[in-house]
């Protein structure tokens, strides 16, 4: 298989600013990777510096990948992914990128979506949430208000006055609310302000403490009755059952755990531990969006609007109408690239 890539810089609708970052641009790459047919796999790497990667790590990942790939068969995916895991064990996001373009190539050779591929049955289409990111109040009120057809909505939170952020946005919507601290609290903070969240429509909590603190999230489950999630707590199934008793469920991301192989392996483990699951994404495009919203099926709950959150999507696949997600029938991912007139006709709300 041949391996080539390109720079994809996605510029935001607003800056996107969580507990701890902000910015109005997010630098991704596009990897193409043809196999011996001419058939061509799509996948997205979506670094972030949190998790060690930038642009030239995963660049340096995909440019020594290249000789890796020459002479596999794209169907042997687990001794693929096995193989570049060995090699780029701290590279998740430019794994990932590599895995979804493989499983994109084994669908469009089988002639079969990817859900289909992974046997996998999408006939109740489930909800995605919508993120809501840290900004004045006037502008968390603008974007509540533009997002009035969603019905969850994601609120970052983390910042002092949050909880009073939370009831001006209750004022103007109805919709669920899930809330991401991105790690801004501490014990006390958390345990008043989820307590007070409980009258305020919220659904669950997702990494209220920086990373590593167990027991820290063991005292808060037994101090509160919202449901708590971890995210940067966990990036691959090696790290779910640490977290048993702590939390309620995990968020996986492609970008965190290397791909669909290891996010299937994150899925089984996390139920055998009865925990939830929620698949989110970081801000990317249709293409790794797309190949999450694939497993969808097996996940709880549903957080894939990075390609909502920018105005120059490029490629099109899963739909949304009113926060419900449409899987493409495409072969393999099923996303398809958008001419420049398309591209903002598609990236309108």
């Amino acid at each position: 298989m041949n391996l080539t890539y390109h720079p994809l810089d996605l510029k935001l609708r607003y800056k996107f600013q969580i507990a701890r970052e902000i910015r109005d641009v997010q630098n991704n790459i596009i990897v193409h990777i043809k196999d011996e047919d001419g058939i061509i796999g799509l996948g997205e790497a979506a670094p972030t510096s949190f998790f060690g990667e930038d642009v030239s790590s995963v660049t340096s990942v995909f440019n020594q990948s290249v000789n890796l790939l020459k002479n596999t068969d794209p169907f042997q995916i687990e001794d693929i992914t096995s193989l570049l895991k060995s090699r780029f064990p701290k590279d998740a996001s430019a794994r990932a990128a590599i895995d979804m373009a493989i499983h994109d190539i084994v669908g469009k050779k089988l002639k079969v979506p990817l859900y289909k591929l992974l046997g996998l049955n999408p006939k109740e289409p489930k909800v995605t949430s919508f993120t809501i990111g840290i900004d004045t109040t006037e502008n968390m009120c603008k974007k509540t208000a533009e997002a009035r057809d969603l019905p969850i909505l994601k609120i970052k939170v983390g910042f002092k006055n949050d909880i009073e952020m939370l009831k001006e946005l209750r004022k103007i919507t109805k919709a669920t609310f899930r809330i991401d601290a991105n790690t801004g609290w501490t014990l006390d903070e958390a345990i008043k302000k989820i307590n007070i969240m409980e009258g305020l429509g919220v659904e669950l909590v997702e990494q209220p403490f920086p990373v590593g603190n167990i027991e820290t999230l063991k005292k808060l489950k037994k101090s509160v009755k919202i449901p708590i999630f971890a995210d940067e707590d966990v990036r691959d199934s090696t790290d779910i059952p640490r977290l048993s008793g702590a939390v309620d469920g995990i968020n996986i991301k492609l970008m965190k755990c290397g791909g669909i192989r290891e996010a299937l392996r994150m899925i089984h483990t996390a139920r055998a531990l009865d925990l939830k699951t929620m698949i989110g994404c970081n801000i990317e495009s249709s293409v790794s969006i797309t190949a999450a919203a694939h497993l969808s099926p097996l996940i709880d709950y549903i957080d894939l609007d990075g390609h909502l959150l920018v105005t120059n999507d490029p490629y099109v696949g899963i739909m949304i109408e009113k926060g419900k997600i449409s899987l493409p029938e495409g072969e393999g991912l099923g996303v398809k690239a958008l001419s420049n007139t398309d591209i903002y006709k598609h990236n309108i709300l």
